[in-house]
């Protein structure tokens, strides 16, 4: 396995939002390179984290890195989606806090061979978790038109969906597209001269949307929640990094849905729902990158940070 290097952004903001006790037990649901969970267990005496990662490389290389502390941290090699399960699995009675990282690592972009990065040739792969069925060679040669307009537009927020996946599906008629340079060229030609000038490279958001959709990322993140919330005691903390508007309206509703008392129409005379918040927000608005940052790591520049307290 090669080095697993990763930046963890918003890495004091995130673990400080969670107000590490000692003895506290807490959950990062998104290992990555073990930046947030190894500040965790600086700050943890006779308390425990469970770590969760899909990736077999964070797993491996953060047994590895906590190998002084291994005592305090469970490592788990799941999808984050299934946390209610690894809850009941583990026996987890209850939890002080839990973080979330939703975006790539930096390991899995600078890695050539996970086919991650438009930059960089590799066969097409985009698996967060090597052991899944689906690539992205799956989704771009066998996926229909139709499909791929619906990924790009809904998930990319891609302005030129349409002639892209007209572009895609009239260059894997003649041959299969199996390499992330050759899908990148498709997408540039794709796009008129103007839209190749300037700003982002022509095929990001095409990426990003094959890459969630390869993933099953959006779906993931709701239940994550839900299920991380019932676990939190209360007054615990849950913290969660987002890196673009589709995660972060998620998150943003999902965290609005449970702060929600009563929904009984106005004009009942008393509550027969039952329902109580859950949780509180600690801050309004999302806390985002300092000025430097943005300047010792570009990738952070879209990241958010929500942060919300069990009640």
């Amino acid at each position: 396995m090669s080095e697993f290097v990763h930046k963890s952004v918003l890495f004091e903001e995130t673990v400080d939002a969670l107000c590490v006790k000692p003895d506290g037990i807490y959950a990062d649901l998104t290992l990555g390179g073990g930046g947030h969970s190894g500040e965790i267990l600086n700050r943890l005496s006779t308390g425990h984290l469970y770590a969760v990662d899909r990736d077999m490389d964070a797993i491996e290389h953060c047994s590895q890195k906590f190998g002084s502390v291994s005592e305090k941290v469970t490592l788990i090699h799941r999808n984050y989606a299934s946390f209610g399960d690894i809850i009941v699995e583990y026996g987890i009675n209850r939890l002080d806090g839990v973080c979330m990282d939703l975006g790539v690592s930096s390991h899995q972009l600078d890695l050539s061979e996970r086919g991650f990065s438009y930059m960089k040739d590799a066969p097409l792969d985009m698996r967060m978790n090597r052991e899944d069925a689906l690539s992205a060679y799956d989704v771009v040669n066998g996926y229909s038109r139709d499909e791929l307009k619906r990924i790009l537009y809904q998930y990319g927020e891609e302005t030129f969906a349409p002639k892209i996946a007209s572009e895609i599906d009239k260059q894997r008629q003649i041959k299969p597209i199996e390499t992330t340079l050759e899908l990148s060229e498709i997408i540039k030609n794709a796009l008129p001269p103007k839209a190749r000038e300037g700003g982002h490279h022509p095929a990001k958001k095409s990426f990003q949307a094959i890459r969630i959709a390869v993933n099953g990322e959006l779906d993931a993140i709701e239940p994550a929640i839900r299920s991380a919330v019932d676990a939190l005691s209360p007054g615990g903390r849950i913290a969660v990094i987002t890196f673009h508007s589709l995660e972060d309206r998620i998150v943003k509703q999902t965290f609005a849905d449970l702060e929600k008392g009563c929904t009984c129409p106005k004009d009942f005379p008393v509550c027969v729902c039952g329902k109580k918040p859950q949780l509180r927000a600690v801050n309004r608005k999302p806390i985002l990158p300092s000025e430097e940052e943005l300047e010792n790591n570009p990738r952070s520049r879209s990241a958010k940070l929500r942060v919300a307290e069990k009640c």
